[in-house]
């Protein structure tokens, strides 16, 4: 008889090691700057120094589980600091090139700020105070900056993911290294969480650079199984390597 089951065995969702952009935009908050300063564009941005590191421990910790817990799909953002982290992944678990395949989706992309690109929370009350107003009237879940995306714009680009992911790799297990926000949104979607949970989760904690958020398939769920939240924001690795843990936004913009 044919299995009905669609998801993947194993879910793993990790969030980008600490890059440039989380340093540089420390700097700027603690100097009361409104513009960050870093000269290229957010997708060339590359993991610090302290971001390797942590990509490294985390690819430890994934070379250190069974066998048939090990992602054999990885999927990332085009974003160089989640490429790079991701390929310190596999090299440091010791993934060899016959036992997965890495592919690149933009869908994984950061959150788009428009024209927000860039400025503190100084600098976005100092240049566009009326976006500021809008966002603290809409919630950061339905506030779209001018040539930006709101949260429910990632949610809605993150959903043909997972129908993806339900179709092409049932009984896989696979790795999304991405960003924040999308760790929070696919949380959204495969919970099937409301507005209010999320932010309720948001507020709770940062999500930490290089945590880990998995899922793994469970048939109890549903007539046709579905997936059962396992680590979420689990920074075990980084701290069992002495690698400092991290969980600063990244430099697009003073508020997520």
């Amino acid at each position: 008889m044919k299995s009905d089951k669609i998801w993947p065995d194993l879910l793993y969702i990790v969030r980008h090691g600490e890059s440039a952009g989380n340093v540089a935009r420390e700097a700027a908050i603690e100097a009361g700057e409104p513009m960050i300063d870093i000269d290229v564009r957010d997708v060339d941005v590359p993991l610090s120094q302290l971001g390797q590191r942590q990509a490294t421990a985390v690819g430890r910790w994934f070379g250190a589980l069974p066998p048939d817990d090990r992602p054999n799909i990885v999927l990332t953002s085009p974003y160089l600091r989640s490429r790079h982290t991701a390929g310190l992944i596999v090299k440091t678990a010791g993934m060899n090139e016959d036992s997965y395949s890495l592919m690149v989706d933009e869908r994984l992309r950061e959150k788009e700020f428009g024209i927000l690109d860039r400025l503190t929370a100084v600098g976005v009350m100092e240049q566009f105070p009326d976006q500021a107003e809008f966002r603290r009237l809409l919630g950061k879940f339905y506030h779209r900056p001018p040539g930006g995306e709101s949260w429910c714009d990632v949610i809605l680009r993150l959903r043909s993911v997972t129908e993806m992911i339900a179709r092409e790799y049932c009984g896989q297990r696979v790795l999304i290294v991405c960003h924040a926000v999308v760790v929070l949104c696919m949380r959204y979607i495969l919970e099937h969480l409301t507005e209010a949970e999320l932010l309720a989760i948001d507020k709770k904690a940062e999500i930490a650079n290089c945590s880990v958020t998995s899922y793994e398939h469970d048939e109890t769920l549903g007539p046709r199984g579905n997936l059962r939240l396992k680590l979420f924001n689990f920074v075990a690795p980084l701290e069992e390597a002495g690698a400092p843990v991290t969980s600063k936004p990244d430099a697009k913009v003073g508020a997520r």
